[in-house]
């Protein structure tokens, strides 16, 4: 299995911003000592559940604090960026840290942030797809131009250009869509892109994704190896204690107000109505589903998902306590006891 930290920079009550990013910085710098493979970062505007606004930026800063570890963003929210400069930032940090940089990308939601950076609610209803080929074209080719419906300028050269390969059979930063529909799946499918799985998903649903997903790959022409050998990421929870309630405890007394305070801040760009979760319901529902508990109870359930869903890539938040000391300490004991575990 494959083990990285899902870092959100969540800003929990009685925090300042910059203790936020501060545990952020902190904790991907105890994952890579820790023995994680990788660590994504989130981005997220104008609301406490995350404080990074630029998960390229953060990225960049951590891939010069690490020598080993891979660095995701999970996600770059397309509809806000235009595709050449993301892809322009994408492919510095590729050179940059020698293949160590791996590009999440997603729609993001019906935010103001579409009314603040003037992309505007088709950006994120319609032309996703037209700003996804483009930043593919812009990762994989020498010279682009754009005719399309959103972007339209003349031909220009890819400077830094990743498809000079770094290593074989690696053209160009990975690219990872985070898919939470089946249109978002029929479309990475179709572009061989594996997918980024939510943490408010059962392994069911995404059991049922991948299934989707290799579906559309094999209609869309794909070489039987490449769909075979697709990393899908599951993003999930991990808390570790002596006992399975303590651990289950240390995220219900700490979460729901997070959840609650962040995810209420959101303000829809067309002023539709949204449904939140229940936040104590929310935060039990994850214990359930994703590592909490154990060293051995977290094992049995990762082994579990990627025994339902094929899955054998994570992404684990261990921030749930929103406490730097208690998350530091919970990435250690999971170094420590929980990846021998896996093997």
């Amino acid at each position: 299995m494959r083990i990285g930290s899902f870092v959100l920079a969540g800003q929990y009550p009685g925090q300042g911003h910059g203790e936020a990013l501060h545990r952020a910085v902190r904790s991907a710098e105890v994952a890579e000592e820790a023995g994680f493979e990788s660590v994504w970062l989130a981005e997220h505007h104008f609301v406490p559940y995350g404080t990074c606004p630029s998960a390229v930026t953060l990225a960049a800063l951590l891939l010069g604090r690490t020598r080993r570890l891979r660095v995701g963003t999970a996600v770059s929210v397309l509809p806000t960026a235009h595709p050449v400069a993301l892809g322009e930032q994408a492919a510095l940090l590729h050179l940059a840290a020698e293949g160590r940089f791996s590009l999440g990308v997603g729609r993001g939601g019906p935010w103001v942030d579409l009314e603040v950076f003037g992309s505007g609610l088709d950006a994120f209803e319609r032309h996703f797809p037209e700003s996804l080929d483009l930043l593919l074209r812009w990762l994989r080719e020498g010279r682009v131009g754009a005719s399309g419906e959103r972007y339209a300028f003349r031909e220009v050269s890819v400077v830094p250009r990743p498809a000079q390969a770094l290593l074989p059979g690696q053209p160009g930063p990975e690219v990872v869509v985070a898919c939470t529909s089946p249109g978002t799946v029929r479309l990475a499918a179709r572009r061989g892109l594996p997918m980024l799985l939510g943490m408010h998903a059962r392994d069911e649903e995404k059991a049922a994704m991948v299934a989707l997903w290799r579906t559309e790959a094999r209609a869309a022409g794909l070489a039987p190896e490449r769909i075979d050998s697709a990393a899908h990421v599951s993003a999930g929870v991990l808390q570790l204690a002596d006992g399975d309630a303590e651990a289950r405890d240390t995220l219900v007394k700490a979460m729901p107000e997070w959840f609650r305070e962040g995810l209420g801040a959101h303000v829809t760009v067309d002023g539709r109505q949204r449904r939140m979760r229940d936040p104590v319901a929310y935060t039990e529902f994850l214990c359930g589903i994703h590592p909490v508990g154990t060293p051995e109870t977290a094992a049995r359930r990762l082994a579990a998902t990627a025994e339902r869903t094929g899955i054998t890539r994570f992404a684990l938040l261990a921030e749930g306590s929103g406490d730097l000391a208690t998350t530091e300490a919970n990435l250690r004991r999971a170094g420590a006891e929980l990846l021998p575990l896996l093997g």
